[in-house]
């Protein structure tokens, strides 16, 4: 191979890395079909891995999220009932079951918390809305029942909502 066809192809490579980038948080404003709900309600979609707050009667904020995986996914109403800023994480018992090596309790900040920078949690369960320290999660089936966030959608949700904000999640 020449030098100059390898240079090019060096250059080419190296473009290509620079060009792409990280998952990236990506709310957006979209015009919602989804009257049945109040605004202000928190709706996951979870077939579309998708969450909805909806701010009135065609419009919502859409995020991408990570959702349930399989014979993980669950559905119903409830309601957040507590908005906490890195917080510790404590692995529910099906999860320490499943990966015994996990400890008891990851602190608040950890590059391995899987909360990240910020989680509100549901009434009734062990499940919360949540960022995460692993981007490329989002968009997938891959959590225990959580809804899993962006960082940065996680932060911007999470301003835009309180304690008592209704979740409604489908399949």
């Amino acid at each position: 191979m020449s030098i100059r066809i390898a240079a090019a192809l060096a250059a080419t490579i190296g473009a290509g890395v620079l060009m792409s980038t990280a998952a990236q948080a990506r709310p957006e404003m979209v015009g919602a079909h989804l009257a049945d709900y109040s605004p202000g309600t928190i709706v996951v979609k979870t077939s579309e891995r998708r969450l909805y707050l909806i701010l009135d009667n065609g419009h919502a904020v859409r995020y991408p999220v990570g959702v349930g995986k399989s014979g993980k996914q669950w559905a119903g109403t409830t309601r957040i009932d507590g908005k906490y800023r890195n917080p510790a994480w404590a692995p529910p018992a099906e999860v320490k079951r499943d990966k015994p090596s996990i400890p008891d309790m990851i602190p608040g900040g950890s590059p391995r918390n899987p909360m990240g920078v910020a989680a509100m949690t549901l009434a009734g369960g062990e499940y919360a809305i949540h960022g995460t320290n692993v981007p490329g999660s989002i968009g997938g089936f891959v959590s225990y029942g959580c809804i899993r966030m962006l960082n940065d959608d996680i932060t911007d949700l999470y301003g835009r909502v309180s304690v008592g904000t209704t979740v409604v999640v489908t399949r």
